[in-house]
């Protein structure tokens, strides 16, 4: 029944993952640590190999449409995976609270900044979705860089603190700071993601951290949902995805702040 319920959790952690370019660790990590019982150290390592197969399944669809930005992804993934390196290393030292908290009120940020661009997305932005096997990108060139760098950075650390990718940062900050296209930031998100997974990864293994009997059925589902997620991506208006991403966001701000209210009482 463990294994019906992974697989489940996975296809739709991995659709939801693909379609928004922020993988499935922000709904599996406080998931299997409040549902499954599993230790929060082996459940962010647990869903880093749920990023990793996100982002496999999803990039091969998103590199066929060329919708990836791969200059953009390799230049931000060398701070990304420095960040999530190094933080998987250091986990034990740092505050996990004010981490945590900062995380959270970031992510509010994002979300009040994402609805209000979102209600004046770009026509040329909505025009990409309106033809199903067509894949319209308006022009675009990507701003201010050392703010990307700076984001992504912090991104792969709290991808090696908390799980989650690193995608909960790097679109929000492609999307509104970077002059990013929403369709191209999700895409090249997703492309990024696994490596920055990966390089916090290898750490938990080695520490014996990721759960394998949990994490195999998960990556079945997640593979197969992000591989769905990817194709729907075309066929789903603009301000869908926004409304989806903004959601999540929400989601686990709220998740993290009920966490650190908890420890504080």
């Amino acid at each position: 029944m463990v294994t019906e319920l992974l697989l489940i959790l996975g296809f739709f952690a991995g659709m939801l993952g693909a379609l928004t370019g922020i993988g499935g660790g922000v709904l599996l990590t406080p998931i299997l640590a409040l549902y499954f019982g599993i230790p929060i150290r082996e459940a962010v390592g647990t869903s880093l190999v749920a990023v990793i197969t996100t982002s496999a399944a999803s990039s091969s669809v998103h590199l066929q449409r060329h919708t990836t930005d791969i200059r953009l992804g390799m230049t931000l993934e060398l701070a990304t995976a420095l960040g999530a390196a190094v933080m998987a290393y250091l986990v034990g030292y740092f505050n996990r609270s004010a981490l945590e908290g900062l995380f959270a009120f970031f992510l509010l940020y994002s979300s009040i900044t994402i609805l209000a661009k979102g209600g004046k997305v770009k026509l040329a932005e909505e025009e990409q979705s309106s033809a199903a096997d067509q894949t319209v990108i308006p022009p675009y060139e990507p701003k201010r860089y050392p703010l990307g760098m700076a984001a992504s950075l912090v991104a792969g650390a709290l991808s090696g603190l908390l799980g989650i990718g690193g995608g909960p940062i790097k679109v929000p900050v492609m999307y509104i700071f970077m002059n990013v296209p929403l369709m191209v930031a999700t895409a090249t998100s997703n492309f990024m993601i696994g490596v920055t997974a990966a390089a916090s990864a290898i750490v938990y293994y080695r520490r014996g951290d990721i759960l394998v009997q949990y994490a195999a059925p998960l990556a079945v589902g997640v593979f197969l949902g992000s591989l769905l997620g990817a194709r729907l991506v075309p066929r789903i208006q603009t301000r869908v995805v926004v409304y989806l991403l903004v959601g999540v966001m929400l989601y686990l701000a709220g998740h993290l702040t009920v966490h650190l209210l908890r420890g504080w009482l």
